[in-house]
Parts: structure tokens; sequence; C-alpha cells
């Protein structure tokens, strides 16, 4: 292995890691190295070495290792030319850092990309490992795309810059180099080769384009030549044919008049067959009318039988009720004689109670005189105790009133909380309410048909568009899709009051389609559907300005408009709506509809849903009705929209203040129920408390009368026995009464509920028996509509019968009879020519022979004369060679004119790329001029480059810092040897930084510097290259110690070769 020295001042170490970065390159067998391995700094690295040293021979590998062909090195010719003498192959292994955020593909290469290109006597191969050493690709697209990358292009002198290029661009004074060198450096070189590439291919391709164009002249004319002769042969065989078709004809004529007469009773067949329908349909109608009145009647029929069931029934009920009220009645009577029974006896045994207690009386007063003083004494004692059981009792008394008002209180609060909860929901209800109407109108606005019925009228559309070849004529509907206001939507309020019932119907062209649009109709489950039937075939009804109400006021037909006329017929027939008059408000409605009597007007609607009406002197107001929609004719529903959004949010805003009203109003409950607790338990204690002293209180009275009354007791126990007795059997019958008087409750309550269910049961009867008469009085009214239903279809039945099938009966034998006669012409004219040979049937007048006759001799004679003209090939071939060529040209023609655009259009890409490539050239050389004079300006000097593209020169201005002769040199060489070096390199550090690569290498940039120079383009250079932060490698032969060391500058030195 060859050895190389590093000076000690020079460092390797480095705190930054860039991808793309060389960090390592090994040469074996390659040039003059047998055997060499250099490490790389991650900024700048000088390597230095006595000429042959082999130092030119590291940055030939690197190019060679990233795909450079060996004439571009200009080294060498071939690959094989860089294997050292006496050797088989040459391998290069370059190690290239992969970190940071432009790492190329980290997770299958890792941190570290080792390319290894081997190089053998007849073949080459490059191979990319990742830090593991293993192979990961081998193909040339794949370094390329690595190389591309990283922006690593090593033919770019700013990348790479060998002693070749270096003297050719650097050291030369020669515009045109620099203009090279500037060229090549920002691939503006590159583009414009690419660019004429593609002009000159442009160029090819219209020139070859032009050339088939020519080409195909001559085709042309042979083409319109043959089409002369194809037309003239054509001429004569049509001619031929016309003959014969006469010749033909004329033979045929009688037959063809008895086919004119067929044919004219053949139409009057279909026209009296035509009535067939018409009164079929009607028939039908009435048929169908008949079956739907006779299931109404049998459906009334069971009703009125049910409604005399239920009858009945009610009959037995108020004779059930009024058995039971009497015999509740007379259960009263009896509870009440006993009850007074009761009450005699007991009057009878408190006159003897009160008897007995006199007599007890008496003996204790006489008692009582002798402890009257002992008396005095107890009854203070008692008098203490009273005291204190009634301060008890007023406290209980406080406390319970207290506690009343704390309940009623808490009673407020929980219904007021109740209150708000109601209030809440009710917002939340409107709030939903208000959210889906909004999604219904924009649902309207995207469908306007969903607006009249909602999806089952899309699902009924499609059914009726599966089905439509078995209608008549298509259905029309709803017919408020079909409808539009005019001049904008302020009458659609009223409009929709007028003709609601009219906006979610179908109009049908006949019964027949009636019946098949409501199958339809049932299929998706629409069994409410309203279909109106009419004739689609009369046209806009034409109504007298005499015969429409004299108003100033519109009328609802006046302010719709529809493209159907069909659907204005229906309005107008079967809705009055050219005599329905709108107005804006009730006031003007009722002058309108009351006073004014006005001709001609039916109903008046105004714009806040009123309607009104004169039938005679009765005078008729219809207030508004809320749950009416008044807003499916508006043309646009942004607004309203717009509005019930306004009331959502409002809605919800509501809801919230009231919830924070009821969460403060819970918290005032939750209050009030701790005191009330708090009262109850405060309550009970004084209760408890009064209640001790009460018992204290009775139980001293009680030892009080004990004491008392031992003396006397002797004397009174007989009294005392009887009187209890007495007052035992009072107890005894009070109780009874009570009872008595209870079970009398419940009978007067039996008997309230039973005149209650009574009276219920009466006025139930009362509406059933209304809606009994009600049902009789239709029952009879459905069975006259049967009666003239019949009679209707028995009208049309006969004129069917005696006027239709007989006038098609007459007609048909007609019709034979001529078809007999036909049949014997036939026969005679089948002797001149065969029916199947005539090409054309027609019916022709009574002149219609002569005319024959003429034109048959007229294109015989013309004939005659052309028949010299005619061409020896057939038509058909003539044909066939024409068709041949014109798919021939027309391909040709296609394919010219396909070309063509195809080049306009890339034409027009190509002055566009044009444009661009030029402003993009203007722009570096501005950008070249600014970065070469901050480079400049580091020394005081200024100046310009001044490119020009025509004459591929560059040339360097340099204005030199302020002096006496203050003058401008337009020329390097006319500076100083250190003032050009400088400014070259100024000029090639300005390259550097339009340029964007990981690493740059430069050999033997100061071959033909001065030591001053080499000095300051030192310095320089490391200074930029520090600043600018890739990766550098330079080389050269002189001595780099007035280099500045530091700890981004590595310094190496080659082995001197040997000899």
């Amino acid at each position: 292995m060859e050895d190389f020295r590093v000076f000690p001042e020079s460092t390797a170490s480095n705190s930054r890691s860039l991808a793309g970065i060389i960090s390592k390159i090994r040469l074996e067998n390659f040039m003059c190295h047998s055997s060499l391995e250099i490490d790389f700094g991650d900024c700048v690295n000088f390597i230095t070495g006595q000429n042959g040293s082999g130092k030119s021979a590291i940055l030939t590998a690197l190019c060679v290792a990233f795909g450079c062909r060996a004439k571009g090195t200009q080294r060498a010719s071939t690959l094989k030319g860089f294997i050292k003498n006496g050797c088989s192959y040459a391998n290069i292994q370059l190690e290239m850092k992969n970190q940071g955020e432009d790492a190329f593909k980290p997770e299958i290469y890792g941190d570290v990309i080792f390319i290894e290109r081997r190089i053998s006597e007849s073949t080459s191969a490059t191979v990319l490992k990742d830090h593991q050493g293993k192979k990961v690709a081998g193909r040339k697209e794949d370094l390329r795309e690595l190389a591309e990358h990283f922006n690593i292009d090593v033919e770019n002198p700013c990348v790479i810059m060998s002693q070749d290029k270096s003297r050719e661009f650097l050291h030369s004074g020669n515009d045109k180099d620099k203009f090279k060198f500037f060229y090549k450096a920002t691939l503006l070189e590159q583009l414009h080769d690419r660019l004429q590439d593609v002009k000159g291919a442009l160029d090819s391709g219209n020139e070859r384009v032009n050339k088939m164009e020519a080409s195909i002249r001559p085709i042309l004319n042979d083409l319109n030549e043959l089409d002369e002769r194809i037309k003239k042969r054509e001429q004569i065989e049509e001619t031929s044919q016309r003959l014969e078709q006469l010749s033909k004809m004329l033979a045929w004529l009688c037959v063809y008049e008895v086919d004119g007469k067929l044919q004219e009773v053949s139409v009057k067949l279909e026209k009296l067959k035509e009535r067939i329908p018409t009164c079929q349909a009607k028939i039908d109608y009435h048929l169908g009318k008949e079956e739907e009145l006779k299931a109404l009647l049998a459906q009334k029929n069971s009703q009125v039988a049910s409604m005399m069931e239920k009858t009945s029934e009610v009959r037995r009920l108020k004779d059930e009720y009024q058995h039971n009220i009497s015999m509740a009645r007379k259960k009263m009577l009896e509870i009440d004689d006993e009850r007074n029974r009761k009450n005699y006896f007991i009057q009878k045994m408190v006159k003897q109670a009160e008897s007995l207690e006199r007599q007890i009386s008496d003996f204790q007063e006489e008692h009582a005189r002798d402890t009257q003083a002992e008396e005095s004494k107890r009854e203070e004692h008692l008098k203490g105790l009273q005291d204190e059981a009634d301060a008890a009792y007023l406290c209980f008394q406080r406390w319970k009133e207290e506690e009343d008002v704390l309940s009623e209180a808490l009673s407020r609060k929980t219904n007021e909380c109740k209150e708000y909860g109601e209030q809440i929901q009710g917002c939340d209800r409107k709030h939903r309410e208000t959210h889906s109407r909004i999604r219904e109108l924009q649902q309207n606005q995207t469908n306007k048909v969903t607006a009249f019925g909602g999806e089952i009228v899309i699902r009924l559309l499609r059914v009726i568009e599966k089905y439509h070849r078995r209608f008549t004529r298509p259905p029309i509907g709803p017919i408020g899709a079909h409808l539009a206001l005019v001049n904008g939507d302020m009458w659609a309020p009223a409009v929709e009051n007028a003709i609601g019932r009219f906006l979610n119907a179908f109009i049908v062209n006949d019964h027949k389609d009636f019946l098949l649009l409501r199958d339809c109709a049932k299929e998706v489950n629409y069994y409410n559907i309203r279909i109106y039937i009419y004739d689609f075939a009369i046209p806009r009804l034409n109504i007298p300005r005499h015969m429409l109400p004299q108003t100033k006021h519109p009328t609802t037909l006046s302010v719709l408009h529809a493209d159907n006329p069909t659907i204005l017929n229906v309005l107008v027939d079967m809705g009055s709506a050219e005599s329905q008059v709108l107005v804006r408000d009730y006031e003007v409605g009722k002058s309108v509809t009351f006073e004014e009597r006005i001709p001609n007007l039916k109903e008046v609607y105004t714009l806040d849903g009123y309607k009104m009406f004169r039938r005679g002197a009765v005078q008729t107001t219809l207030p508004p009705n809320r749950k009416n929609r008044n807003d499916r004719l508006r043309g646009s529903f942004e607004d309203q929209i717009k509005d019930l959004e306004e009331k959502a949010s409002m809605y919800q805003e509501e809801a919230q203040q009231l919830k924070s009203r009821k969460r403060v109003v819970e918290d005032e409950r939750r209050d009030l129920d701790e005191k009330l607790r708090k009262v109850k338990r405060l309550c009970l204690e004084a209760g408890m408390d009064h209640s001790s002293k009460q018992y204290t209180l009775d139980d001293a009275k009680s030892s009080y009368a004990a004491e008392a009354s031992s003396a006397s007791r002797a004397n009174v126990d007989e009294l005392n026995k009887d009187y209890l007795k007495a007052q035992d059997a009072i107890r005894e019958q009070e109780r009874l009464i009570a009872d008595l008087q209870m079970r009398r409750t419940e009978v007067e309550l039996t008997v309230n509920n039973l005149k209650s269910s009574f009276e219920n049961l009466c006025e139930s009867a009362k509406v059933d028996s209304d809606a009994f008469d009600e049902a009789e009085r239709e029952l009879v009214q459905i069975k006259e509509e049967l009666c003239a239903s019949e009679k209707d279809k028995a009208h049309y039945e006969m004129v069917m019968r005696d006027n239709v099938l007989r006038s098609i009966r007459a007609a048909e034998e007609e019709y034979e009879k001529l078809q007999l006669d036909r049949e014997d012409k036939s026969k005679k004219a089948s002797i001149i020519c065969p029916e199947n040979e005539v090409k054309a049937l027609a019916r022709y007048s009574g002149s219609a022979r002569d005319e024959l006759n003429t034109e048959y001799n007229k294109l015989k004679r013309w004939l005659q004369h052309h028949e010299s003209d005619r061409d020896s090939d057939s038509i058909d071939d003539l044909r066939l060679i024409y068709q041949t060529k014109k798919r021939k040209i027309s391909t040709k023609q296609q394919n010219c004119e396909a070309f063509h655009e195809k080049f306009y259009e890339l034409q027009k890409a190509l002055d566009l790329r044009w444009s661009k490539f030029q402003r993009n050239a203007n722009l570096s050389e501005c950008q070249l001029t600014w970065q070469f004079n901050g480079h400049l300006r580091k020394k005081g000097f200024s100046g310009r480059i001044k490119v020009d593209y025509e004459e591929k020169t560059l040339s360097i201005v340099v204005k030199m810092p302020q002096d006496a002769s203050n003058k401008t040199v337009r020329d390097t060489r006319g500076l100083s040897g250190g003032e050009r070096s400088f400014s070259t390199l100024c000029f090639a550090l300005a390259l550097h930084e339009m340029t964007e690569a990981p690493f740059r290498a430069m050999d033997e940039f100061d071959v033909f510097m001065d030591a001053v120079s080499r000095k300051i383009s030192l310095d320089t250079l490391v200074d930029f290259a520090l600043l600018q932060g890739s990766q550098w490698i330079f080389i050269t032969p002189h001595d780099i110690s007035m280099v500045k060391a530091g700890p981004r500058v590595k310094k190496q030195q080659m082995a001197a070769p040997r000899s």
C-alpha cells in the first residue's frame, strides 16, 4: 500500500455529518496505484504531492465510480485503459455517508453507502452496498438514481474540476472559454442541447408529414375521376331500374287502384275501431266505478250492521245501569233507617249518663269542701305542669308552621323545576323540528320533486320509467314539480293555499293509464295518490276576457307558468284557477269578496292564508290552516333556510338559558329540602317533648284524682259502674253509626259513578246515533250513484253494440269484396310480371296512367342516347376500387391531421420552454453578477459579468478601488497576476454558489499562480468552503503550509513516486 502523511496541524474532527459526502476511497490496480486508501474530512481536504504521485487519479476514480465514460475523463479512451500495467482488473470503492434528512433510502442502505466499480479487460460492473457491505443494487439506473438524488454530476466542472478543465476555464483569458465554463456549470448547455434536439426532431417530423401530404394529391385526383365515373354509371343504372319499375307498375296499375280503395276502406275501418277503445274506456270507467261503489256499499252495509249491534248493546247497558242505580238508592234508604234507630238509642243513653254524672258530681262536691286546702296546693302544682306543657306545645306549633312554609316553598320550587323541564323539552323539540325542516328544504332544493310527496314519489317515477312503454301517453306529475311562479315568489303562499290539493297529483291520458298508474303506485305503497284523467291532445285553453274576474288583482292562473299546457288546462277545468283571485291581506280580500261584487269571481286567497268566498247571500271566511305548507312552489329556499337556521339557533340559546335557570332553581330546591329535613327533625323532637310533659301532667291529675276519690269511692263505685256502662254503650252505637255512614258514603259514591257512566253512555249513544243516521244517508247516496253508474254503463254498451260494431261489420264486408276483386286482377297482372318483382307500390289518381306512360317514353329515349357511355367495368367493381382508395387516403389524411395537431402542440410547448430557457439564462447572468460582486467586495473591488448568448462569450468587467485613475478594466489580461487570479477565483466561486452538490473537487487550480496570489486564493477558497458547508477536495502539487489549520481542514500528502 502506498503511504501518505497527515500533517500534525490538520485534524479530521468534524461535528457535522451530511448525506452524500465521500468519507473514504479505496483504489486497487487503478492507473498508477496498486493499493490506495484515503480518508476524507467532512469539510475541506487538501491533497498534495509531487507530480506523478497519482493525485489526479483520485478525481479520475471519483468520475469513473459515478458512471463517467472513459473519454469524459480525458485520461483514457476505454475503461480498460485505467487498469495498471501488468494487472488484469482494477477496483474502485467509495464510502459515502448517508445520514440526515437528505439520506437516500436509509431504511435500505443505512447510514453508509458503498459504491464499488470493478473493471476488467472485457467488462465493467457497478455495485451498490449497504452499511453492512451487502449488495443492494447493481444496475446503472440505480447508480443514476443515487447521483440524481444527491445532485452529483461529475461532468460538471463545478463539481469535479480536473487539470484539463482547470487549465481550460480558470487560467484562460478567452471569453469563449469562460462562456463554456459558465454554460456547462449552470447546466444551460445541457438544456440548450436537449431543446435543439427536440427542435430538430420536430422539423424532421414536419418535413415527413409534408412529404406524406404531397404523395396523397395524385391519388386524390384519381379518386375524383373515379367518383365521376361512378356517378354517371349510377345514373344510367337508376334510369334502367326506373324503366323496369315503370313497366311493372303499368302492368299492376289496376291492382294498385283496387289497393287504393282497400286502403281507404282500411282507414275507415281503423277509424271505426279507434272508437272502440274510447267506448270501452268509458264502459271500463263506469264498470270500475260500479265495482268501487259496490265495494263501498258492502263496506257501508257492514258499518251500518255494526252500528246496529252497537246500538242494541248500548240499550242493554242503559237498562243495566238504571237497575243498578235503583238498587243502590234502596240500599241507601235502608242504611238511613238503621242510622236513625241508632241515633235514638244514643240519645236515650246520653240522658241516663247525664243523670249518673250529676249524682257523682254531688258526692264529689261534698267531699271537695273537706279537702279544699289540699286541693289548692295540688292546683298550683298542676298549673306549673300545665304551663310547661303549653310552652312545649307552642314550640311544637312554631316548628310545625315553619315546616308547612318550607314544604309549600319546596313544592313551588319542584313545580318550577318541572315547568322549566317542560319548557326545555319544548325548545329541544322545536329545535329538532326546525332542523328536520331545514334538511327537508335542502333536499327540496336539490331535487324539487321530493317537495311534492317525498321519497315515495321518486320511487313511483322510477316504476313509471320502468313501465313507460305500457302507457298510452307518459303520465305527468307531480303537478307541482312542473309549475313555476311568474315574477318571483311573492304569491307562493296564496297560490299553494288555492291549488294545494293538485300539487301532489298526477295526470293521465285515459282510464287505461289511470289503472296502470294506480298499480304502479301500489307497487311502491303509495295508496293515497290523486290521479286526474284528461285528454293530452287538447291544446291550451283560451279563456275569453269577459269570462275572467274583472279586477286589477292577479288570478292563480296568471301567476303560474308551465311548459306543458295540459297542466294549466287541468287547473282551469278541475280547479277553476282562472276564477281564483289573489290579494295581499285580509282587509283587501274582504273588500274584493263581499263589497265589490266582481263577476266570474269564485274564491279569494290572501298571502296570510285566509280563504273567502260568497255563495248567494252567504259570506264565508276560512281562517289560515297552520299545518299547511306554503313554500313548495318557491324558486329558491336560501332565505327560508337562513331564517330557520336563525330560529334553530334562537331555540338552542333559549334552551341553554332555561337550563341555567333550572340549575339555579334546583340548587335552591336542594337548600330548601335540607332545611325542611332539619325543621322536621326539630318538630319531631318538640312533639316528643310536648307528649312527655303532657303525660306527666295527666299522670299528676290521675294521681290527685285517685287520692281525692279514695274517701268517697265506696259511695260512688256503683254510680261509676253504671256511668261507664252507659258510656260504653254510647261509644258502641257511635261506632256502628260511623260504619253505617261509611257504608252510605260508599253506596253514594257507587250511585254517582253509575250516574256518570250512564250520562257518558247516553252522550256516546247520541254520537253513535248521529253517525248511524249519517251512514244511512251515505248508504242511500251510494245506492243512487250505483244505479246511475249502471245506467251509464248500459248506455255506452248500447252505443258500442248498435253504432260502432255494426259500422265495423259493414266496412269489413266491403273490404272482403274489394279483396276478391284484387285477387282477380292480380292474377291477370301476374301473367305480365310477378308481384314480388315490383319495387314500389303506391296509390294513383285517375290520370296516373298517362303520367306513367309519358315518363316511361322519356326515360327510354334518354337511355338509348347514353347507352354508348356505359363503362366496361361493373359499378360494384368501381365502387370497390373507390372505397379502397378512399379508405387508404382517409387513413393517411387522418394521420397527417393528427401529426399536424401533435406537432403544433409540441411546437407550442417547445416555444414555451425556449422562453423559459431564455428567462432562466438571463436570471442566471444576473445571479452570477450579484454573486461575483459579493466576492469582489471582500477586497474592495466591484464589477459585473456580461454574457452574450448569441456570440457565446462571457466577459468579466472589474472596477478597481478608487485611485487616481479611477478606471474600469474590461479585460482581465489588463490586471496584474494577483488581481486576475483573484477575479477569476471570484468568478469560479460565484458559479459554485449557483450549483448544489454534496462534494466538490478541484485539481491544480493554482498551478499558474504566484505565491501571493496562491495565498489569497487559498484563503478565499477555504473561507468560502467553510461558509458554504459542503465537502471540498483540493489537489495541488504546491506547498499548502500557508493554509490556516483548523478542525474542519484536513491536509494529506501523497507518497513520492517510485523511481
